[in-house]
């Protein structure tokens, strides 16, 4: 997968000007951002201070503080699996073993080398009913168990050629 340039400040300075420069549209900015890039480059973020004239210690700090944000660049597919107390007690360590093991990801690494996943242990995802829940790409994918897994892998690597 081609990676962009970071220096693609021209796509940031329309993204800009779509939402203005008011501090009310810094969250809407930040998130046009992230999705043109999956992650939120430093260099954009001191970008974005200039443009809006805030300082980017604040923008860091927003960047930094709402969980729906990343500084760090994701993969192509993100995989969320909620290790809440719900989800934990119905079994979700198994899951994040049985991910881990597919893709090869250690505990410390949450995105592939060649930024095409990206798997994340998050502490509730809203959806205990479903217990034990995993979010794919923003879609919801409830009451799985390690054998599910294969099937939601399998899909994802289907994309990776």
């Amino acid at each position: 997968m081609e990676k962009k340039p970071l220096r693609e400040f021209h796509k940031v300075q329309e993204i800009i000007s779509h939402f203005g420069t008011d501090r009310v549209q810094l969250i809407p900015i930040l998130q046009a951002v992230q999705e043109e890039f999956r992650f939120l480059p430093r260099e954009m973020l001191s970008f974005i201070a200039t443009a809006m004239d805030i300082p980017p210690a604040e923008i860091f700090g927003v960047a930094t503080f709402y969980s729906q944000f990343s500084t760090e660049p994701k993969g192509k597919h993100v995989i969320q699996i909620c290790d809440g107390t719900a989800c934990h007690v119905r079994g979700s360590a198994a899951l994040i073993k049985k991910f881990r093991e597919l893709f090869g990801h250690s505990k410390e690494q949450h995105t592939s080398d060649d930024l095409h996943i990206t798997l994340e242990v998050v502490s509730c995802l809203g959806a205990c009913a479903l217990a034990p829940a995993v979010l794919v790409d923003g879609v919801m994918h409830g009451n799985l168990t390690p054998a599910d897994v294969d099937a939601i892998v399998n899909k994802i690597n289907e994309d990776r050629a």
